[in-house]
């Protein structure tokens, strides 16, 4: 960037709330702050034809925050309530701003948003070999922990998952109770836990669907939120599973075979070439189900948790997410 178009370094910074007229230049710092820092030759085309700046933004527009430097956006920030799970991110300031304390404003109103959610474990993803990036987000009591994978699979056509139901598929009558019942499952792998933003905006938004597995009983076997192809946060060709998990206890890792091949179904159903899913590595009996399947990571990272607690990451949870 030219001296004659840079904005002033000793400028004081603002942050409000991030306005639909911003979001074109947020997207744009997004892509080129993660494809610079990444070293790729055209870092502006970074991600592709995902978009996670105008998804998250419209899922929640009281929870997405702009940094201003003479009125100019010069990043941006996004937090996100899972009920009594919080995190935060893409947290992106323009580069050539970087080290100069706005990515520390871009997390002020975020951890008041939490405060106002009074979520009880909070958590983020970020780079695994950047002291910066964890010495920023330890100051705010986050702790490292595991590695996450983000991992990929070709899609290959098999077998119809059986009991599987998709969201965009119930009437408005039957989609209260599917809610309910998606509570009832994500509460019984960490108390409180609830994905019915995720599941509403993915609807709402036209970004994808969830797959729900009928049990046995009266309850879901298991619950996956995709997003599919362009414009969402998959990109084109691609299905991303942004959050699944199955019924906890004995069967979990038969429960979780099934989810897997519910949204390979999915991706097929849609066209989609591509299985994109993240898993954090603390989930053994996950990831390790996840290789034998195909799936190959692409992009590692870290998450960092508040308070230094486990939350759902643990052997015995079959969950997929990446807090990205």
């Amino acid at each position: 960037m030219s001296a004659a178009k840079r904005t002033s370094a000793a400028a004081p910074v603002s942050v409000r709330p991030l306005a639909e007229p911003d979001l074109d230049r947020a997207d744009e710092i997004f892509r080129v702050a993660f494809g610079t820092f990444l070293g790729v030759p055209e870092p502006e085309t970074f991600f592709g034809t995902a978009d996670y700046v105008r998804t998250r933004w419209a899922a929640d527009p009281h929870a997405a925050f702009a940094a201003t430097v003479e009125g100019e956006v010069v990043g941006s920030n996004f937090a996100a309530d899972w009920g009594s799970v919080g995190y935060f991110g893409p947290l992106t300031v323009r580069p050539d701003l970087w080290d100069q304390g706005i990515g520390r404003r871009l997390m002020e109103p975020v951890m008041a948003c939490f405060d106002t959610w009074e979520n009880g474990h909070l958590g983020l993803f970020t780079f695994s070999h950047s002291p910066k990036h964890l010495e920023l987000y330890r100051r705010y009591g986050f702790w490292p922990r595991f590695l996450t994978a983000i991992m990929k699979k070709q899609v290959t056509a098999g077998a119809a998952a059986p009991g599987r139901v998709l969201y965009g598929e119930l009437n408005a009558a039957e989609r209260p109770e599917a809610l309910s019942l998606g509570r009832a499952l994500t509460g019984a792998v960490h108390e409180g836990l609830s994905l019915e933003r995720e599941i509403v905006a993915a609807q709402v938004q036209g970004l994808g669907d969830t797959v729900l597995l009928e049990g046995t009983d009266a309850g879901l076997d298991g619950l996956a939120v995709c997003h599919c192809g362009t414009g969402s946060e998959a990109g084109e060709d691609v299905c991303f599973v942004k959050f699944g998990a199955v019924r906890p206890g004995p069967g979990a890792a038969d429960r979780f075979e099934r989810l897997l091949d519910a949204c390979e179904q999915l991706a097929a159903e849609r066209g989609l070439g591509q299985l994109d899913a993240g898993v954090n590595l603390a989930r053994e009996g996950a990831y390790r189900s996840m290789i034998d399947r195909g799936f190959r990571t692409w992009l590692q990272g870290v998450t960092m948790h508040k308070p230094n607690e486990p939350g759902y990451s643990h052997p015995d949870a079959y969950v997929i997410d990446d807090w990205r």
